[in-house]
């Protein structure tokens, strides 16, 4: 009983850690989509001013927020992959990669990318075209 009261502890922190980093990323996300927002203004106004819809930049802002939070996803397996190939050589432990784990990443990067994308996507969406056009 107590091994696994000792082991749950450390799942906890374990889990803590996996929440502040993924808090990281979200909000490195939402930063680097609201630069992008500001830089691209100008063009939100063209694409309105044509007829573009406030769903069409809303979609188009989070499928960009979407996809470099799948990158990010990416890359976070390959190094989870090629540290598990190096675990048995260095200290000779057996390690067990799980698909199943593989594809649960990729769906929490993915949910990353769009609950940290919607307020960029969402004040993009909102631009008005004359404002944007006249930004500078």
């Amino acid at each position: 009983m107590h091994l696994y009261l000792s082991l749950l502890k450390k799942c906890k922190h374990y889990l803590g850690i996996a929440v502040v980093s993924l808090l990281v990323g979200g909000i490195g996300i939402m930063n680097i989509m609201l630069v992008s927002v500001t830089e691209r203004t100008k063009e939100i106004g063209l694409r309105k001013a044509v007829g573009a819809q406030r769903l069409d930049i809303l979609t188009q802002f989070l499928v960009e927020s979407t996809t470099l939070a799948l990158l990010g996803g990416i890359v976070g397996v390959g190094f989870g992959i090629v540290g598990a190939e190096m675990v048995p050589s260095l200290w000779g432990w057996r390690t067990v990669i799980s698909p199943v784990y593989g594809v649960l990443s990729f769906i929490v990067s993915a949910l990353v990318g769009i609950f940290f994308g919607a307020y960029p996507a969402w004040k993009a969406a909102k631009l008005h075209p004359i404002d944007a056009l006249r930004h500078e």
